[in-house]
């Protein structure tokens, strides 16, 4: 944060030094992509970035050229999702935004220009996405403590989405969400607030909430689903995973893995397992290090690698299979770590390299920790005046 228009301590002078020093010390590592803005999402079809105040950088990960910039948001741009342009198609043309200005935006990746805006699809900012393609729907969620659902049956319409209502559960900012489709008419949606609330609806959520999991202290800053475990970072400083049975609640699910504790805040993960590649590895973001562990037993994760991969927070991590075509002819995929940063640097890490544990001696240790009863509440005031900073200062 830049000290020019604030009264700092000295603790937040050192902290400056301290990241100056740091830029210098990795200003080539994972061969940066230079943003006009601190990135704040990312999606990949081809790699879409939301950076700064209102653009929309499309950045090609191999050769680190900007090939399109969407314009049109009057406030950061926090959220982003993808949706087909003919449904259940799989195409993946019609690029999703959603924005501190409380609107959505639908843009053609193929002809670059906008679609359809959404105005004022919520009273606050919209901070989450979520689409399920067999239902044709997108599920947004907001600074307004608000969930809503959007019809994307016809998406190349020039008119506003339309809304197929909303759930008011939440009493703080619904800050992610994530789900999985169970058929082609129902689904399982997770939402997260800023409170460290977790709100589990049901597969035809529209008529009640199903329950409420409170396992973390407070700030929900990324959750996912997937294969019957839901998988959460915090800023209680801790990764968990929460094993699910989504046909019956009430069904124990088994043991409860304890939380994976780190030194601050994690705002990132990914579950690896949920990927294509379905391997038994999480990668956490907290600070500006990115940390790789092998979760093959859930109740003792091991430490495999962590790098100083930013100089200041990483704001997500994606997994982005990068194919080339030899002298053969032949085309070969490889899989790469995306990460994107505060530092408006995106960085790009082979997943093969961030899975050879290095000598035991230059590992931190991150501990495995009992979990702590969550607070009845919490204000967050210092938080979200330090992210508004924080996204403000340029």
């Amino acid at each position: 944060m830049s000290t020019d228009n604030f009264i700092v301590t000295e603790a937040q002078l050192a902290i400056e030094q301290a990241r100056k020093k740091k830029a210098e010390r990795t200003k080539t590592l994972g061969e940066p992509i230079q943003l006009l803005g601190k990135a704040l999402a990312i999606e990949s079809a081809s790699i879409e970035i939301s950076s700064g105040h209102d653009l929309m950088p499309n950045e090609y990960a191999k050769s680190g050229k900007t090939l399109q910039l969407y314009k049109g948001h009057t406030g950061p741009v926090t959220s982003l999702a993808f949706c087909d342009r003919k449904p259940g198609s799989g195409d993946e043309e019609i690029l999703i935004s959603g924005s501190w200005d409380n609107s959505i935006k639908l843009w053609d990746t193929v002809t670059k220009e906008l679609i359809s805006s959404t105005p004022n699809a919520h009273a606050d900012f919209v901070k989450s996405f979520h689409v399920f393609p067999t239902l044709r729907l997108l599920i947004s969620g907001s600074s307004d403590k608000i969930v809503r659902f959007w019809d994307l049956s016809e998406p190349e319409s020039p008119g506003p989405l339309k809304s197929l209502g909303s759930i008011s559960s939440h009493t703080r900012p619904v800050e992610c969400l994530d789900g999985e489709a169970l058929s082609d008419k129902s689904a399982i949606l997770y939402t997260g607030d800023t409170m460290g609330v977790i709100k589990r609806l049901p597969p035809r959520w529209i008529a009640t909430l199903k329950d409420t999991i409170n396992h973390h202290r407070t700030r929900i800053n990324e959750l996912r689903y997937g294969h019957g475990h839901l998988w959460t970072a915090s800023s209680d400083d801790t990764a968990r995973i929460l094993p699910q049975v989504v046909s019956d609640p009430t069904k124990s699910a088994g043991k409860v893995p304890k939380p994976l504790a780190h030194p601050v805040a994690v705002r990132a993960i990914l579950p690896i397992s949920l990927t294509g590649l379905g391997e038994p590895y999480l990668l956490t973001a907290a600070g500006d290090v990115l940390r790789t562990f092998d979760v093959s037993e859930l109740d003792d994760p091991q430490l495999l690698s962590q790098i100083d991969a930013h100089w200041h927070d990483i704001t997500a991590i994606r997994l982005w299979i990068r194919t080339t075509v030899g002298g053969d002819g032949r085309t070969r995929a490889e899989p790469w770590i995306i990460t994107t940063s505060l530092d408006k640097t995106i960085r790009k890490w082979r997943l093969s390299e961030l899975l050879k544990p290095p000598p035991a001696q230059e590992l931190a240790e991150v501990k495995v920790v009992e979990p702590t009863p969550a607070p009845k509440s919490s204000e967050l005031t210092e938080e979200e005046e330090r992210e508004l900073a924080e996204l403000m200062d340029e």
